[in-house]
């Protein structure tokens, strides 16, 4: 069973791109609103040399990792504070969950008016809908650590930041890395969708100028460009995860 999964996973992607390859050359599928798989692929090669791809993808890294970094220490702090203190919890976690139900792309006009199209603007964006996926994840965590680890600490005199650093961390380390790869997602669905609607730069721009003018292979090609590079990340954390998670058992 460990052999046919793998290889039933793979068949199944070879033959969604053999149909994509297959269904265009056919006439199943209008070729000029779905070119075929082997016409992106050689658009996309040819992308990657020009200097205006290289340096959209450039500012879209910059733009994501920045972000990224911002949203969690921030919303790893804050979550950890608002489910460790029962009073500030009381007061704030109605209000951030009344928060974290409406959807952050309503809020992109004020960033818009705040920061101008810019690459502030972007970042600052992304970063707030993404400080609060992790927010929520990390109090989470927090409150998925056992009390008697808590109390064994606390009754040799463990200090609050030993507290957090010798048992906090460990216990929330796999859940936390798991809500990382979830926050990934937002943080980069923020960057595109302020790259797309509100800026001059970057490859989401790009994809938004591409789609506009009807150039399906080159839309396509920074679809799957995009994709391959998320693909990557979560994969990443998905080891980190697993390896990470070795000495829980079930």
């Amino acid at each position: 069973m460990r052999l046919w999964i793998p290889a039933i996973r793979a068949l199944a992607v070879l033959v969604f791109f053999a149909c994509w390859e297959l269904f265009p050359r056919l006439g199943l599928v209008n070729p000029a609103l779905l070119p075929t798989f082997s016409e992106v692929v050689s658009t996309l090669w040819g992308l990657l040399s020009r200097p205006k791809v290289q340096d959209s993808i450039f500012i879209t890294a910059a733009e994501v990792l920045l972000a990224f970094a911002v949203a969690i220490p921030v919303g790893t702090i804050l979550g950890v504070i608002i489910a460790e203190n029962q009073y500030i919890g009381a007061i704030f976690r109605p209000i951030l969950f009344y928060v974290f139900s409406i959807p952050k792309s309503i809020f992109l006009p004020m960033f818009i008016l705040v920061f101008g199209i810019s690459f502030t603007q972007k970042v600052a964006y992304a970063a707030f809908t993404t400080t609060f996926v992790v927010l929520m994840s990390a109090a989470a965590c927090v409150e998925s650590v056992k009390e008697e680890f808590l109390l064994v600490a606390r009754s040799y005199g463990a200090t609050r930041m030993q507290l957090l650093m010798r048992v906090y961390l460990p216990s929330m380390l796999p859940m936390l890395l798991e809500a990382i790869r979830i926050a990934m997602i937002f943080n980069f669905t923020g960057v595109m969708i302020a790259e797309m609607y509100a800026s001059r730069t970057g490859i989401g721009h790009l994809i938004a100028g591409w789609g506009e003018n009807f150039q399906m292979p080159q839309l396509f090609a920074g679809i799957l460009l995009l994709s391959i590079i998320a693909i990557i990340f979560n994969e990443s954390i998905r080891i980190l995860e697993e390896r990470f998670s070795t000495w829980r058992t079930t």
